[in-house]
């Protein structure tokens, strides 16, 4: 059985079951509108994610004792909401899943890694302001485009 999610559509506020596993973009049942796609994921589901998406995704390596970690949350759901339909991001507690901070050669929260077609395009450890975040994402998309 696949996991679902809950998105609330920012656009009419109809909420939409959308599975955590899946490709393709999520879009709003009644008004079509592309949904911002936040969601939470551990383990071998990260791997599926990454794998079967066909948009970006970036994963914020993060930990609840970590205050830089909770400043960003606010920041990425901004982002989520901003880039709609082109970016989905996933949050991992390295605490609940240790095993994935280690795959990934986490050494410090936060960590956050963009992925395009499953190959990491850009690292960025430590918090950024939301601004700063938009920037360094859209350098590790451009870098991607011209050199994949």
């Amino acid at each position: 059985m696949t996991a679902n999610q809950r998105i609330v559509c920012p656009s009419c506020d109809t909420a939409n079951r959308v599975p955590v596993v899946t490709s393709g973009k999520p879009r709003c049942a009644s008004c079509h509108a592309d949904l911002p796609w936040l969601t939470e994921a551990m383990g071998t589901e990260l791997d599926d994610i990454i794998d079967r998406s066909t948009v970006s995704v970036l994963v914020d390596l993060w930990a609840p004792w970590c205050g830089p970690c909770r400043t960003m949350a606010p920041a990425l759901e901004e982002l989520s909401n901003e880039r709609a339909g082109t970016l989905r991001i996933v949050k991992v507690d390295v605490d609940q899943a240790p095993e994935v901070s280690a795959r990934l050669g986490v050494q410090g929260v936060p960590t956050m890694i963009v992925f395009d077609d499953g190959a990491e395009i850009g690292r960025q450890v430590g918090a950024l302001p939301l601004p700063q975040l938009r920037a360094w994402l859209d350098v590790a998309k451009d870098r991607a485009d011209r050199t994949g």
